[in-house]
């Protein structure tokens, strides 16, 4: 089981929201399997099918992981008119196989569906998500 403060979950969905049609994309960084910030980040691409986090931010934000001294927790991205399940291109391109993979599914805009997933050597693995209130 996977625990998320809620202002994550909310700030996930309404990335996904607000760059619809295009997928979005971000990291959840932090330390000890806790996730303390999240950074948007943006889809080079600017595909409604496929995401790729945007070179110069992927590498300021491991700068800024390194000065802390955190990790990447998760990577999240959106499928716009699928279902919330690592594709085969999100299997193939998964290279951090001690993050959590979230999706979110815009399938139902009104009602959007998180999931997490575990990618590692080509298996997929779900994790449950708890979405809980900030951490004290």
């Amino acid at each position: 089981m996977f625990y998320l403060e809620k202002r994550f979950y909310d700030e996930i969905i309404a990335h996904s929201r607000e760059d619809n049609p295009n997928e979005c994309c971000g990291l959840l960084m932090g330390a000890d399997g806790k996730v303390l910030e999240l950074r948007r980040m943006t889809n080079s691409l600017h595909s409604p099918m496929r995401y790729n986090v945007e070179p110069k931010e992927l590498l300021q934000a491991h700068r800024d992981m390194d000065e802390k001294g955190w990790d990447i927790i998760g990577i999240y991205h959106s499928h716009t008119h699928t279902q919330a399940y690592p594709s085969a291109t999100d299997i193939q391109l998964a290279f951090w196989p001690d993050a959590l993979y979230f999706i979110v599914s815009l399938e139902d805009s009104r009602q959007p569906r998180l999931r997490a997933f575990r990618i590692k050597d080509g298996q997929v693995t779900e994790e449950t998500i708890n979405v809980v209130k900030p951490w004290k």
